[in-house]
């Protein structure tokens, strides 16, 4: 089998376009091209979707455009706590962190606890004691914070102490950064990392590092990553219902994903968006949000990357 693909997002909560100046804007898009391309690299050389999924979330999380790692939103106390979770759709095998202080690249550290094999979900301090102790890279709470974010909470604690909290848009309330692979050998993974939404309660643990809500891969059907507000991921089980819809109702990826986004998720008045990938190749992206950051591959080796309606091509290297 020679097929292969990788979608990847940012995040549903894009911000509205005059909110970013245009270069702002080329510079998001260029970084969701650098995922593609770190992802894509792992695949043509016939490498593991664990792999691939792995590296476009790194890249990710080292830029400041997206919620996770450096640039990740700020909780009630003005705290960064992140979660990252994947999944080997091969095995089911996965790993998780959740509520991590420290963790410069929290898919890692879920990489290891994968790897480690004898828990999916380690939390708090043990998961920034266990990352440290894997040997992967720590950073005080300051690398992690960037001005658009300390200016995310502001505005989430003046929306909360006036009550509109249901007026704040979508790039002001969370995001999220995913993929999703299939490799040459026909298996799938995905992988998931956030740093949760802006003024979250202390302690809030979201979908990201569930395993079946916002994370998801199972070989021979498909494997998903989600962003939007995690609480009714976890009550949908996202991850594992387009999943489910597919397996055993035959749907194909995108319409599977797109009833959960655009219908079970739609009563409760959420941003909601998800990128998965079927056992096929096929590729789905559905969000109900004014945009999500989000892009795709193939073994087509045609990059596409959008934030917006418009999906413009990606040239890697700038070519």
């Amino acid at each position: 089998m020679t097929k292969f693909a990788l979608a990847i997002h940012g995040g549903c909560g894009v911000m509205a376009k005059l909110d970013l100046s245009e270069a702002e804007w080329i510079a998001a898009r260029r970084d969701l091209g650098r995922a593609l391309e770190a992802g894509y690299a792992v695949l043509e050389r016939g490498g593991r979707a664990l792999d691939a999924v792995q590296a476009a979330v790194v890249v990710m999380e080292d830029s400041p455009h997206f919620n996770a790692g450096h640039g990740a939103a700020l909780n009630e106390n003005g705290i960064h706590e992140l979660d990252a979770s994947i999944m080997d759709g091969t095995t089911l095998a996965a790993g998780a962190v959740c509520a991590s202080r420290h963790i410069r690249n929290p898919v890692l550290a879920a990489r290891a606890v994968l790897e480690h094999g004898d828990a999916v979900l380690l939390a708090g301090p043990a998961a920034d004691r266990f990352a440290e102790a894997q040997g992967l890279a720590v950073e005080e709470q300051a690398y992690f914070t960037t001005e658009r974010r300390r200016q995310a909470l502001a505005a989430m604690k003046a929306h909360a102490a006036a009550g509109t909290q249901a007026a704040a848009s979508e790039s002001e309330k969370h995001g999220t950064v995913g993929a999703v692979a299939l490799d040459r050998h026909g298996h799938l993974a995905a992988a998931t990392s956030t740093g949760g939404y802006n003024n979250k309660p202390d302690g809030r643990v979201g979908d990201s590092p569930v395993i079946g809500a916002g994370t998801y891969a199972r070989d021979g059907v498909c494997a998903v990553s989600g962003t939007g507000k995690g609480e009714f991921f976890i009550r949908h089980v996202v991850g594992h219902e387009v999943a489910a819809r597919m397996a055993y109702l035959g749907e194909d990826v995108d319409a599977a994903a797109t009833k959960v986004i655009m219908e079970y998720l739609k009563p409760h008045n959420i941003g909601a968006g998800l990128v998965a990938v079927g056992a096929d190749g096929a590729i789905a992206a559905p969000y109900n949000t004014d945009g999500m950051f989000r892009g795709w591959v193939t073994d087509a080796r045609e990059f596409r990357v959008a934030s917006h309606a418009e999906v413009m091509r990606h040239e890697p290297d700038g070519r």
